[in-house]
């Protein structure tokens, strides 16, 4: 059996997000480096990014201060993030007629693993899918060399 690499991570319990809305952030930054991560969270608008950049900067806290690592922050990765549905807060709101509607305040356990991030996954960065070569400009002393080309080769 092979050991696993190690990881450092960090837990939020009960945070006030649903945690459909918190899986959308946590989409966004799963694999990659936590430069680009913590980049992509300050500038995202939704109110679960906040939270998930508090959990992320103290996976990364975890990670530096770890003795037996000596990890940098910048040479971390996000390894996987996860959110758990937590406890779900009934509350009862009245409505006309004596009647009563539930609403259901839920929460979520958000939980990022970072470990270091591996020279070989920095070189897999994604290549455009088209790749376009720059055109020459045509001259026109080129194109009656390559016509002159073409009458050698028919006449030989």
């Amino acid at each position: 059996m092979t050991a696993a690499r190690p990881h450092v991570q960090s837990v939020a319990k009960f945070v006030r997000v649903s945690p459909r809305k918190a899986r959308l952030v946590a989409d966004h930054i799963r694999g990659r480096s936590v430069p680009e991560a913590r980049t992509i969270l300050a500038f995202m608008t939704r109110a679960a990014a906040r939270e998930i950049e508090k959990v992320l900067r103290s996976a990364i806290a975890n990670a530096e201060s770890n003795p037996n690592l000596h990890w940098n922050g910048d040479d971390l990765a996000v390894a996987a993030v996860f959110v758990d549905e937590g406890p779900t807060i009934k509350r009862f709101r009245p409505r006309a007629r004596g009647r009563v509607n539930p609403i259901f305040k839920r929460t979520c356990h958000i939980t990022i693993r970072v470990d270091q991030l591996v020279p070989s996954e920095a070189a897999k960065k994604p290549k455009p899918a088209i790749e376009e070569k720059p055109k020459k400009a045509a001259s026109a002393g080129s194109k009656a060399k390559r016509t002159s080309k073409k009458k050698e080769a028919v006449a030989s």
